[in-house]
């Protein structure tokens, strides 16, 4: 489906700003576009796929996480297994709504298994721990799969940002410097998954596929 308002990234200004109106009348927007193909008892992926202007650096900022996280919590229920959200040049932005299924995991991945809170640095430590030996992925285009492994009351949408903070090894930094601002900005195809395992209890399971994107960016339409 065609969205009919443009999106917006996630906002922590204060509820009147500006900002925070256009994100909530888009949010709303959207939720009643698809609401007649959400359904519940049965697993679901939501992909978003964002329309950037032509001449437009694909590759610096617009952070995918930031555009999917307020649309995957307007819609969330507990049957949401996976989010999706690319990038790309096009005069118009799309959401779809689909069953999920399983599918084979990425050839290359990292795995860790982290035991404190994800708000800390502490929990950042632990997932770079996965890839600090990892080859940094040439400059360009990321395509990037999480996969967190959870406790049935962990809300996993909560762990994205802090997860891609930790990956600097392989995205590069924004300045030598600073530590958990990773170029985040050169994902331009992101992948998310949930797996609810209650023998987990707090600790997370995260496993991260990381790999060059495909050149074509451009809508195929």
């Amino acid at each position: 489906m065609v969205l009919r308002k443009t999106p917006r990234l996630a906002s922590w200004n204060k509820s009147t700003d500006p900002d925070q109106v256009r994100l909530r009348e888009y949010l709303e927007d959207t939720a009643q576009l698809v609401a007649p193909h959400l359904t519940s008892g049965r697993p679901w992926a939501l992909l978003l796929e964002v329309g950037l202007p032509t001449g437009r650096d694909l590759v610096d900022m617009a952070d995918l996480d930031n555009y999917a996280f307020p649309l995957a919590t307007r819609l969330r229920n507990e049957d949401l297994v996976a989010v999706w959200c690319t990038k790309r040049h096009a005069d118009t932005s799309r959401v779809l709504i689909a069953p999920a299924g399983e599918s084979a995991a990425p050839g290359a991945t990292y795995t860790v298994r982290t035991t404190v809170s994800a708000s800390t640095a502490a929990y950042k430590a632990q997932v770079r721990s996965a890839v600090v030996d990892a080859g940094a992925i040439p400059a360009g285009a990321v395509q990037l799969q999480l996969s967190f492994v959870v406790g049935p009351q962990r809300n996993w949408l909560t762990l994205w940002k802090p997860t891609i903070d930790a990956l600097d090894p392989l995205l590069g930094r924004t300045r030598e410097d600073r530590d958990w601002h990773p170029q985040d900005g050169r994902i331009t195809d992101l992948g998310l998954h949930v797996v609810v395992d209650p023998s987990l209890g707090h600790d997370v399971l995260v496993s991260i596929a990381a790999a060059p994107a495909a050149t074509g960016t451009e809508d195929p339409a």
